[in-house]
């Protein structure tokens, strides 16, 4: 199949000019039935296809367009998904991380652009360069721990943030500090050990007095796998065999950098209170949404689209968990999707419900039907695309069909829906190429799992 990158998060273009968030009200009163209607049946092909189980959230200019749970927290028991149930948030964690740095940074707690040996006085001299600032955007080079060869035997044990930074502080940086953007879950690692030696709290107890209680979050916190914990979600995961229970991961492990959890109402409130002002100043949130390298901000990735409007948003992935949010602050529009599932159908289900909140449509795999090409019309995408130095895609003529093949992969055909767009069959993926002036094919976007790679004709 086409695999785009391993990573939890997408790359994405652009940057933010924030705007007047003033706070806004969310009533639950559907808009046009249609839309709802629609992206209710967007989802539900996913969770039809035991690909999606978990629960959604759409609202857009203060109304709640979708609010519905789709499969099941505990598949042994049969107890279903909705609104309120608890999912491990993976990665949508460090987003929190990032407020509640900025916070106390706002109380002169935290300077962004101090050494990390303030708070960490047993940091390598490597680490003069790293600063809270660099580690909330991943610019800090710090190898991330969760590669390293020992993590999925390490990964079960419970450990202390110390600990946890013993196993990668002894190790050479990727690259001098500010230099490059490498995703890295032990930068977020050190962020909690900053959180808890600037507030004298726990990471925990931090984000619970300061993030948690104000906004009414109280169906959030740091997960435990001792606590009894009412309607929490089971974490699965696909096998050959079928849907099976995931691999278990010690909560002590992800910290700042995953380990939360939540559910679609509070995160709701959450998109409501942080970006309606009450949590950040103006210049906080600036920098909260300001991408630095690749897109990334501070535990958010920024898009903004040609046509001006942004999407703020994040994703993750912890055993049995996949997880999106995104809020667009020009339409204000949210989108939460929590699975417990692992795969990658929250990524697109939040893409495309993204896109028809703003009144866009998606066009459903099901829904696909392919036109004839001439050969003459085949050969003008026949070529070789680069999406990344160590990825491309092929396109060629074979047996009078149009097929693609991915660097290291299988070759599957392309079906044409409509001029320059393709589908296949085999994965759920899109091709969409791109001319010249002089009609000449020079580019092509892959579409897939909501992601959009670009890549230009070799």
């Amino acid at each position: 199949m086409l695999v785009l990158s391993s990573f939890d998060f997408r790359r994405a273009a652009g940057r933010l000019a924030l705007a007047a968030l003033g706070a806004w009200a969310v009533v639950a009163a559907p808009a046009a039935a249609q839309d709802a209607q629609r992206m209710d049946q967007v989802v539900r092909a996913e969770s039809e296809a035991d690909a999606f189980s978990g629960a959604v959230l759409v609202a857009k200019d203060g109304q709640v367009l979708l609010d519905r749970g789709y499969g099941f927290a505990n598949r042994e028991w049969r107890a279903p998904n909705d609104g309120d149930t608890k999912f491990r948030l993976g990665s949508l964690t460090k987003q929190f991380t990032a407020v509640a740095v900025l916070m106390l940074a706002e109380q002169g707690k935290v300077d962004l652009d101090a050494p990390i040996q303030t708070w960490l006085p047993d940091a390598p001299g490597a680490w003069d360069s790293v600063t809270p600032r660099r580690l909330l955007s991943h610019t800090a080079g710090v190898p991330d721990f969760t590669r390293l060869p020992d993590y999925g035997a390490l990964k079960t044990q419970p450990t202390t943030v110390a600990e946890l930074i013993a196993r990668f502080s002894g190790r050479p940086l990727d690259f001098q500090p500010g230099q490059r953007f490498a995703y890295s879950n032990s930068g977020y690692i050190l962020l909690t050990a900053v959180i808890e030696k600037a507030s004298g709290q726990t990471y925990a107890d931090f984000v619970a007095e300061h993030l948690f209680r104000p906004l009414g979050m109280a169906d959030s916190g740091y997960d435990r796998h001792d606590l009894v914990l009412p309607r929490r979600a089971s974490g699965y995961a696909p096998s050959p065999q079928g849907v099976v229970n995931a691999d278990n991961v010690d909560m002590s492990i992800p910290q700042g950098a995953g380990a939360l959890y939540s559910t679609p109402h509070d995160l709701l409130k959450w998109e409501q209170g942080l970006f309606g002002g009450r949590l950040l100043n103006a210049q906080s949130m600036t920098a909260l949404t300001t991408p630095v390298l690749n897109d990334y901000a501070m535990g958010l990735v920024v898009n903004r689209r040609p046509d001006g409007s942004t999407l703020i948003w994040h994703n993750g992935a912890i055993d049995g968990f996949n997880t999106y949010m995104a809020y667009d602050p020009e339409a204000r529009i949210a989108v939460v999707v929590l699975g417990n599932l692992n795969g990658s159908a929250p990524d697109k289900l939040g893409a495309d419900l993204v896109t028809l909140a703003r009144g866009g449509t998606v066009t459903l795999a099901s829904e696909r039907r392919a036109i004839a090409l001439s050969p003459e019309a085949m050969q003008a995408y026949v070529g070789v695309y680069r999406l990344a130095p160590s990825f491309a895609l092929t396109v060629f003529v074979s047996g009078g069909r149009l097929k693609v093949q991915a660097t290291g992969q299988s070759a599957l055909d392309l079906n044409a829906e409509s001029a320059d767009a393709f589908f296949l069959t085999e994965v759920d993926a899109r091709l969409t190429f791109t001319r010249d002036d002089a009609g000449a094919v020079t580019s092509v976007v892959l579409h897939q799992n909501g992601r959009d790679l670009p890549g230009r004709k070799d």
